[in-house]
């Protein structure tokens, strides 16, 4: 069960990767074809760009976590005796699970105290491109939880 769920949820975030990724090539190459035809980009290119690239990111973290893709240095729990690397292991997820919680908790009530400012160059209010913050960290967090603090041979996604 929690493996069929990490892998539905891990879909679903590449999906939406993806989809993130692909608008914002059709953005950059608009924004590109601006400039050479009109002879400047509009002024939200740039800005919708980083919204998008950011929120790619994040969206994604969770995934590259679990699938222990991410850039780490494992030395120290390769040198260690098992049970010493079993203790950092645990640590590094409560770690993991804490630090993303709270960043869950304190990036949605952050999100909605911009509410009333707007974006420069698309004219938005900063709640929309803030949200990807809480979401991004919410699924780190779920991530983390359905996985728990060791790998597991089964749970290859």
């Amino acid at each position: 069960m929690i493996i069929k769920t990490l892998r539905v949820l891990s879909r679903v975030s590449e999906t939406l990767a993806g989809l993130l990724i692909a608008s914002n090539l059709m953005v950059l190459l608009y924004g590109v074809a601006a400039r050479y035809l009109a002879g400047r980009s509009p002024i939200w290119m740039d800005e919708l760009s980083r919204f998008l690239i950011i929120g790619t990111v994040l969206l994604t973290a969770g995934v590259v976590w679990i699938r222990n893709e991410h850039m780490r240095i494992n030395l120290l729990e390769q040198k260690l005796p098992l049970k010493w690397a079993s203790a950092l292991k645990l640590y590094q997820w409560l770690l993991t699970v804490v630090i993303s919680g709270a960043f869950v908790w304190f990036s949605w009530h952050y999100a909605f105290s911009v509410s009333r400012f707007t974006t420069m160059g698309l004219g938005i209010s900063r709640t929309w491109p803030m949200l990807s913050m809480p979401l991004g960290f919410l699924m780190l967090f779920l991530f983390a939880i359905l996985r728990g603090p060791f790998e597991r041979k089964d749970m290859q996604l």
